[in-house]
C-alpha cells in the first residue's frame, strides 16, 4: 500500500512553483486515489461556528480530527466559492474567492494545512459548465462587451418563443429571455446558471487559468460538476420531444467534449508534478462512454460518476420512483465492474448531496436501519473502485420529513412542486409530498447530526434547513460511544480496505446473478481472494455455496451480525446480513 507523507520544497519540472504544503505518494507508480476513501463534505450543512445557521470552513477545521478518526484519505469539498446561492453554491460568481458565509481564503488555507497535516487530501469542486448570472463574465456578456459577448450562448428572436425545445434539468425551458441584451440565453439548470460557451477559446483559457490558480495552492484534485455537458451540438437544434429530458442528445457527451477534456487535462493536470485526482460527474454515460473519458487510452480523467444504479426502478423522471430491483442493480454493477477493469477505474457511491440518503433509498431506514446501513457500507468498500462516503452516511442518517413547501430549500424540488400544481398534476403540496420525501435533494442536505443537543449540535442559531427529527438517536456522539455502531463499523471497513489489496485491485466476479435478495461476489488478486455476501432484504434466506467458489481457506474478516468465522456448505443469512471472507494468508 502507498504510504502518504508531507513534502515541502519538492522540485517540480513543470511551470508550477511547489506549494508549501503538498501530499504525495511514494514513487511506486500507483496513483494514491486508487487506494483512497473519499469523504464528501457539503459545507453549508456540516458545522456552523458563528451561529448564523450555515456551516462554514472554520467548522470543518474544527472537525478535522473526526475525519482523521474515521480514517478517510481525502475530502471532496462541495463549492465554497462566492455565490448568490440560487443553487446552494453551484452558481458561482467568483471562482477565486470564498463566499463570506463560509469564511475567507485564509480560513481555506488553514483547512488545507490541517487536512494535509493528517495526510488527508483536498478535492475541490469544479463547476464550469455554467456560472452564476452574477459572475462578472455574464454581466459583461449581457452588455455585449468584448471579449465577453459570446462567453455564453445567446440567441436573438421573439421574446415569447425560446430558440429551441430543450428542457432544463430543473424543469421548464432551458432558455430565459434577457431584457438588457434583448436576447435569449441558455441555462441547462436554473435561470441564474447560464451555460458557458466552450466553443470560445477565451472561455477555455480563463477556465484553465482558474484551475491552475487552485492547483498552485496545493489542492489534490477536482470533482468536475456535470462536466460532460460542456459541448453542445453545432446550431443547437431541437431535441427529440418523446421521452426523457428533451435535447439531451445534443448536450450530453457532445461532439467536442473529448477535445475539450484532452485540452483541459493537458493545460492543467499534466503540468503539475504530483498525482492529481479528477472525477467527472457525467450524467447519461454508458460504460463505453466512460472508457473514452478515463484510462490511458481515454481523455485522462481518473474516474467518472455514473448514475445508472441510482435510477433503478424509476419511471420517466426522478420524481417517479418505483420498486427497487436487486437483479437489475446487480447487472448494472457487474457491467461497470468488469467493463472498466482492464483500462479504467470506477467511483463507488450510493449517496451524495444530490441524492436521497442511501439507507432510505437502498436500505431499510426503520427496523433494520443499523444492519442495512452497515451492509451498504460493506458493499461500497469492497468493490473495484474508489469509495465515496457522503457526510452522515457513516452514521446511518436518514431522509427527512418536510411538512410544506416552505420547509424546502432546493430549487429543483421547489420548481417540481410549483410546476406539478400549475400543470394540474397536484392540487397542493400534500399530493407530491411522498415524492419529495423519497428523492428530493434536501434529504441529503439536512444538517450533520453531531449530538443530541439543540439543532443536533450543528449550530447555536437557526439552521438554514431543518434538522432531521431523529437526531437525538442518530448522532456522532452516541455513535462514537458504541462499539457496535455504524460509525465504528465504517472505521473497520476503511481499515480492512486499506490493509487488503485484493479489495482494491482484485478482479470482480458476480455470483447468484438471478437471486432476488442475495448480492454475492468474489474479488481475486493472485492467490488472494475475498468473498462478499450480502442479503439485501428484510427476510432471512438460505443459499448454497456454488461449486466454483473455493472456500477451504476463507475466514470471516468482518460482518454486521454475529456469525461463525468459517464457511459452511450453505449461507443462512439473516435480514440485511453482510459478510466479508478473506483467504487466511491475508
Amino acid at each position: 500500500m502507498a504510504v502518504l507523507r508531507c513534502l515541502t520544497g519538492t522540485p517540480m519540472s513543470q511551470r508550477h512553483s511547489p506549494p508549501s504544503n503538498v501530499l504525495a505518494t511514494e514513487t511506486d507508480g500507483t496513483p494514491w486515489w486508487k487506494e483512497a476513501v473519499v469523504y464528501q463534505i457539503y459545507p453549508k450543512s456540516f458545522n456552523d461556528t458563528d451561529a448564523d445557521g450555515i456551516g462554514d470552513i472554520p467548522g470543518i477545521v474544527e472537525k478535522v480530527d473526526y475525519l482523521d478518526e474515521l480514517g478517510v484519505d481525502a475530502v471532496w469539498l462541495s463549492p465554497v466559492y462566492q455565490s448568490p446561492q440560487a443553487d446552494n453554491g453551484y452558481d458561482i460568481s467568483d471562482y477565486r474567492a470564498i463566499d463570506d458565509q463560509y469564511g475567507d481564503l485564509e480560513d481555506w488555507g488553514q483547512l488545507l494545512a490541517e487536512l494535509h497535516d493528517r495526510d488527508i487530501r483536498l478535492i475541490m469542486d469544479l463547476v464550469v459548465n455554467h456560472t452564476s448570472d452574477e459572475h462578472e463574465w455574464f454581466k459583461r456578456s449581457r452588455r455585449g462587451e468584448e471579449p465577453y459577448d459570446d462567453y455564453y450562448y445567446w440567441r436573438e428572436g421573439d421574446p415569447e418563443t425560446p430558440p429551441n425545445n430543450w428542457d432544463s434539468f430543473f424543469g421548464g425551458s432551458a432558455w430565459s429571455y434577457d431584457d438588457e441584451r434583448e436576447a435569449w440565453y441558455l441555462h441547462l439548470f436554473d435561470e441564474k446558471q447560464p451555460d458557458l460557451n466552450w466553443r470560445n477559446p477565451a472561455v477555455r483559457e480563463d477556465v484553465y487559468d482558474m484551475m491552475n490558480w487552485w492547483l498552485d495552492r496545493g489542492i489534490d484534485g477536482f470533482r468536475m460538476d456535470v462536466i460532460n455537458l460542456i459541448s453542445k451540438t453545432e446550431g443547437l437544434p431541437d431535441g427529440d420531444p418523446h421521452g426523457g429530458l428533451v435535447g439531451a442528445e445534443h448536450f450530453m457527451n457532445g461532439p467536442r467534449v473529448h477535445e475539450y477534456f484532452s485540452e483541459m487535462i493537458g493545460q492543467t493536470i499534466d503540468t503539475v508534478d504530483r498525482e492529481i485526482m479528477t472525477v467527472g460527474e457525467t450524467p447519461g454515460v454508458s460504460v463505453e462512454d466512460a472508457r473514452e473519458y478515463v484510462g490511458e487510452d481515454g481523455d485522462g480523467l481518473s474516474m467518472v460518476f455514473q448514475f445508472e444504479h441510482m435510477g433503478v426502478g424509476d419511471g420517466d423522471s426522478k420524481w417517479d420512483a418505483g420498486e427497487f430491483d436487486l437483479v437489475e442493480f446487480k447487472q448494472i454493477f457487474e457491467r461497470w465492474q468488469t467493463g472498466l477493469a482492464a483500462d479504467g477505474w470506477n467511483s463507488v457511491y450510493l449517496s451524495n448531496h444530490d441524492q436521497p440518503r442511501s439507507v432510505s433509498q437502498f436500505g431499510n431506514d426503520g427496523e433494520y436501519r443499523q444492519e442495512s446501513a452497515k451492509l451498504l457500507g460493506t458493499f461500497t468498500h469492497t468493490l473495484h473502485g474508489t469509495p465515496f462516503v457522503y457526510q452522515g452516511e457513516e452514521l446511518g442518517m436518514t431522509n427527512a420529513s418536510f411538512e410544506s413547501i416552505d420547509e424546502l430549500r432546493d430549487v429543483e424540488a421547489i420548481n417540481f412542486v410549483e410546476e406539478a400544481i400549475q400543470d394540474g398534476d397536484a392540487e397542493d403540496y400534500d399530493d407530491v409530498r411522498d415524492a419529495i420525501e423519497a428523492v428530493a435533494r434536501d434529504n441529503a442536505r439536512t444538517p450533520m447530526q453531531w449530538s443530541a443537543d439543540a439543532n443536533a449540535g450543528f449550530t447555536d442559531g437557526e439552521p438554514w434547513l431543518k434538522v432531521t427529527d431523529n437526531y437525538a438517536d442518530i448522532n456522532v456522539a452516541s455513535e462514537r460511544e458504541s462499539r457496535d455502531s455504524i460509525f465504528q463499523y465504517y472505521r473497520r471497513l476503511i481499515d480492512l480496505r486499506h490493509d487488503n489489496d485484493v479489495l482494491i485491485y482484485g478482479d470482480f466476479e458476480l455470483h447468484y446473478p438471478d437471486h432476488e435478495s442475495v448480492f454475492a461476489y468474489t474479488r481475486t488478486l493472485g492467490e488472494d481472494r475475498a468473498l462478499i455476501v450480502l442479503n439485501w432484504s428484510d427476510e432471512p434466506t438460505t443459499v448454497d455455496i456454488p461449486d466454483d467458489i473455493p472456500t477451504d481457506d476463507l475466514e470471516l474478516a468482518i460482518a454486521n451480525q454475529d456469525v461463525s468465522t468459517g464457511v459452511n456448505a450453505q449461507f443462512e443469512l439473516q435480514p440485511w446480513d453482510a459478510r466479508v471472507y478473506l483467504t487466511e494468508s491475508q
